[in-house]
C-alpha cells in the first residue's frame, strides 16, 4: 500500500468537532421557522379501528381466477434420463468389434500369412509350437498329393534340387 499523506492541505479549525452539536442545537432554537412544529402525515379519523374490517371484505369481495400450475419438471427428468439411457447404451454397443479368435480364421489366410512373411522357422521350431496332440496322422496319411503338386511346389520353393539329396529310387 501506498504511504498516505497526512498534510492534505485542508485543516479545520480547534474544537470544531466538539462545538459543532452545540451549536446545531443553538440554531434550531433561535429560528423555530426552520422546524415545523406540526406533523407531516396526518391519519384520517377512525383509520385503524375500520382498517381490519376494510380488509376482510375487500378479500371477500375479490374472487381471483385460480390457474393451476402443473409441474413439467417430473416429464423433463423422464425424458432426460430415457435419452440418457439410450444414448449410454447405443454409445456403447456402437462401436464394439467381435473380436477376431483363430476359428474364424481360413485356412487360405494362414497359408497367405505365411507365404507373404518371410519367418526364419526351421523345423524344430515349428515342432516346438505345435503340439503332437493337435496333429491328426490320419488326416496326412488320407490325402494323397498329386505329382504334379508336388513338382509344382519343388519348382517354386526349391532353388537346388541337389540339396534334396534325391536318389534314382525316390
Amino acid at each position: 500500500m501506498r504511504h498516505l499523506d497526512k498534510h492534505s492541505g485542508f485543516k479545520t479549525p480547534a474544537g470544531y468537532f466538539e462545538k459543532l452539536s452545540g451549536r446545531i442545537m443553538d440554531n434550531i432554537a433561535q429560528d423555530p421557522s426552520t422546524v415545523s412544529q406540526e406533523e407531516g402525515f396526518k391519519v384520517p379519523e377512525n383509520y385503524f379501528h375500520n382498517l381490519h374490517s376494510e380488509i376482510t371484505q375487500k378479500l371477500e369481495k375479490q374472487d381471483s381466477k385460480v390457474i393451476p400450475i402443473k409441474s413439467f419438471k417430473k416429464y423433463y427428468y423422464t425424458a432426460t434420463s430415457i435419452a440418457a439411457i439410450l444414448l449410454l447404451f447405443f454409445g456403447l454397443t456402437w462401436n464394439t468389434t467381435k473380436t477376431i479368435s483363430y476359428t474364424d480364421l481360413a485356412n487360405s489366410d494362414i497359408d497367405q500369412y505365411f507365404e507373404n512373411q518371410e519367418l526364419s522357422f526351421s523345423t524344430y521350431d515349428l515342432a516346438e509350437i505345435l503340439s503332437l496332440g493337435e496333429l491328426d496322422y490320419n488326416d496326412v496319411l488320407e490325402n494323397s498329393l498329386a505329382e504334379e503338386s508336388i513338382l509344382e511346389y519343388l519348382n517354386t520353393n526349391v532353388k537346388d534340387l541337389n540339396e534334396l539329396n534325391l536318389t534314382n529310387d525316390e
